[in-house]
């Protein structure tokens, strides 16, 4: 990665405990990868990302640089890939206010408007009863990422929570502020016993 004078940029600040973020999102919002990469001294960032699907997809870094010109402000920079192969076309599925994910109940309560700041409460339960055992994940209990459909416009959704030992739950708190409206793909990761969850829902914004 190279700054405005053609010099690789090393020097970045720590959002969530990471450097970057990097994710793999599918054209169709249908697939999705979060992933954090290791830079090298020459400024060069590498990680594993899992087999992708054949089709278009869209691969985003966010970062914050922590000097030059940068310094201080964040970025998003993306690009479109395409994976060879015979693409399967998938239907975005409907927006609804909750999903599964293994095992998990995950229910989204805000009513959102493109361009206004909305709180946005986030539910975890499992065979009916709430989950309270919560792991802290990236200094929070749920990372939660947005794209929206159509251009894929990418937002984070930032944790208002208090983190506080391996019992976070049920309820989550979000400030959420999507500015454009139509559906977005919200995809909230989690961790209980070790273990990382990905729940996935689609969002209808006004």
């Amino acid at each position: 990665m190279t700054g405005p004078d053609g010099k690789p940029v090393t020097g970045f600040a720590v959002d969530q405990t990471q450097r970057m973020h990097f994710y793999a999102i599918r054209s169709d919002l249908t697939g999705f990868q979060h992933i954090h990469p290791a830079m090298a001294a020459d400024g060069t960032w590498s990680a594993g990302l899992a087999s992708l699907s054949p089709g278009s997809w869209r691969m985003f870094a966010s970062f914050t640089p922590d000097s030059g010109a940068g310094k201080g402000r964040d970025f998003v920079l993306s690009r479109t890939v395409t994976v060879p192969g015979q693409a399967a076309k998938m239907t975005l599925p409907a927006a609804a206010g909750s999903t599964q994910a293994d095992g998990y109940t995950v229910t989204v309560k805000g009513k959102l408007m493109a361009g206004i700041a909305h709180p946005l409460t986030v539910s975890v339960f499992k065979d009916g009863k709430p989950v309270t055992d919560l792991q802290p994940y990236l200094d929070t209990y749920a990372h939660l990422t947005a794209f929206h459909e159509g251009d894929a416009a990418f937002a984070h959704l930032h944790p208002t929570t208090k983190v506080d030992g391996n019992h976070g739950g049920p309820y989550l708190s979000f400030h959420a502020e999507l500015p454009t409206a139509g559906n977005w793909r919200l995809f909230l990761q989690f961790r209980t016993g070790g273990m990382l969850h990905t729940a996935a829902l689609t969002l209808r914004v006004g």
